[in-house]
C-alpha cells in the first residue's frame, strides 16, 4: 500500500499552475491513499474533489472552522481551506476534530479521520495540520494530545493499525513529535505508539520536506526541516511494515514547483 502526505499550499503563489503540477506528481506516484493539507474550496469547486476525479479515487474533506485569517492573506477572497483524504477504496466513515489553539493564533486547523473499506480490512486513516507558529510547541503538544485521543476513539474494529499523516510543523526531535510517537517519551494515550515512517528511509536520501532549495521556502529565509510525517501505529502482532519511504514533489514540474512542501511517500507491506 502506498501512502502519501502532502501540504498543497492552499491558494498561495501561482496556484492554478501549481494545481496541474500537483496532479502530475500524484498521477506519477499512483498512491493508494493520500492525506492532504491546505486544500482549497471555492465557488462550488474543491481541489480534493477535482484531484480525486482525475485520479479515479474516492475522497473526503474537512474544512477549517475559522478560515478568516487565511482569507486575509489572499485579500479576503471567500476561499475555504481544509484537509482531505484521497483513497483507492471507498470511504466508509469520517469524523473531524478541530485542533485546540488559543484564540490569538487559532486559524481553524482540523484533523480528519476516514475509515477506508479496503478488501482485507478497514483502514483507520487520519490527516492533520498543526499550528505553524515557531514559538507554539506547547500548543502543538496540546494538539497532538487531542489528536492521539481522536485516533484512539476511531481506530478500533479492525486489525489494521492506524495511519496518521500530516503537516505537524515540528522537527522530529521536538517535544510534540516525541509525545505523539510515544516511544521516546510516555505516549499521549497510554499504550498507543506510532512509528515515524522516515526512520526507515535511506540515511543518505534528501530528507527536508520544508526545503530551502524550494523557491517558495527560500524567500522566507527559513532553514530546511522535516515537518511532514507518515506515522504508522505500532500494534503488537500486526504484520504491517514500512518497506520504503522517500520525498516526492521536491522539484519543478514543467517549470513550476507544486507546493512549498515536499510530499512524503511511504510504501507499506503486510
Amino acid at each position: 500500500m502506498r501512502v502519501v502526505t502532502w501540504n498543497l499550499w492552499w491558494r498561495f503563489g501561482p496556484w492554478e499552475d501549481r494545481q496541474k503540477a500537483i496532479l502530475t506528481t500524484l498521477r506519477d506516484l499512483r498512491p493508494d491513499v493520500v492525506g492532504l493539507q491546505e486544500v482549497w474550496a471555492a465557488d462550488g469547486e474543491n481541489l480534493a474533489e477535482w484531484l480525486a476525479g482525475e485520479l479515479g479515487l474516492h475522497w473526503a474533506w474537512a474544512p477549517s472552522h475559522a478560515p478568516e485569517r487565511w482569507r486575509r492573506r489572499i485579500g479576503g477572497a471567500p476561499v475555504d481551506i481544509g484537509n482531505a483524504v484521497l483513497s483507492r477504496w471507498p470511504v466508509a466513515e469520517t469524523a473531524v476534530l478541530p485542533l485546540p489553539a488559543p484564540a490569538d493564533i487559532d486559524d481553524g486547523r482540523p484533523a480528519l479521520y476516514a475509515r477506508l473499506a479496503a478488501p482485507a480490512h478497514d483502514i483507520p486513516f487520519f490527516t492533520a495540520h498543526l499550528t505553524s507558529h515557531l514559538h507554539a510547541s506547547a500548543v502543538r503538544r496540546d494538539q497532538v494530545t487531542a489528536l492521539a485521543a481522536f485516533v484512539a476513539r476511531h481506530r478500533g474494529g479492525t486489525p489494521f493499525p492506524p495511519i496518521v499523516t500530516g503537516d505537524f510543523n515540528a522537527w522530529p526531535d521536538s517535544d510534540e513529535i516525541r509525545l505523539f510517537g510515544g516511544y521516546k517519551t510516555a505516549p499521549a494515550v497510554p499504550g498507543q505508539v506510532f512509528l515515524d515512517a522516515w526512520e526507515y528511509a535511506d540515511p543518505a536520501a534528501p530528507w527536508a520536506t520544508w526545503d530551502a532549495a524550494n523557491p517558495y521556502v527560500a524567500r522566507g529565509g527559513a532553514p530546511s526541516a522535516r515537518i511532514d510525517y507518515v506515522h504508522v501505529g505500532a500494534v503488537p502482532g500486526t504484520p504491517v511494515r514500512v518497506r520504503a519511504v522517500r520525498r516526492a514533489g521536491d522539484g519543478p514540474v514543467d517549470g513550476v514547483w507544486p507546493s512549498d512542501h515536499a510530499a512524503v511517500v511511504a510504501d507499506l507491506t503486510d
